[in-house]
């Protein structure tokens, strides 16, 4: 049908001329309530997004000349936070004169990389970005 009588039987009947699929030929229209047609199509969206486990991102920071302790309860919110399918990014910081002796951090990230490689697989890093060491982990 005619573009003008589409119109116009879309003007009788109080709703919208909406164009459905604009790459065939002929381009495919229908008549509908574009406002409800939105509606549905963001909560299909939002419904779609529930069901999806994508993985969130978690930080762990850690310094230079951290104790024994601290060091193995950060290593096991890493690898809960891996058991849960989520990404973990693994922060070394230097702070003040610590970056006189950056071999302090790079054993400890080594030490890190060491400990999951078990559990986790790098996906970038190590790499300095200033005062700081990063390095991605991603669930096995």
């Amino acid at each position: 049908m005619s573009p003008q009588e589409a119109i116009k039987l879309a003007i009788e009947a109080k709703l919208d001329l909406v164009e459905v699929a604009p790459n065939t030929d002929p381009p495919v229209c229908r008549i509908m309530d574009f406002t409800k047609f939105k509606y549905d199509q963001e909560r299909k969206e939002r419904e779609a997004r529930k069901h999806q486990k994508g993985g969130h991102l978690k930080e762990i920071r850690l310094k230079p000349k951290i104790e024994e302790h601290d060091y193995l309860f950060k290593l096991n919110h890493v690898k809960r936070f891996l058991s849960h399918k989520d990404k973990v990014k693994v922060t070394l910081i230097y702070r003040g004169r610590e970056m006189s002796h950056p071999e302090f951090g790079q054993r400890v990230i080594d030490r890190v990389i060491k400990d999951l490689s078990g559990v986790a697989d790098i996906e970038k890093g190590p790499f300095k970005e200033g005062r700081s060491i990063i390095v991605f982990f991603s669930p096995k």
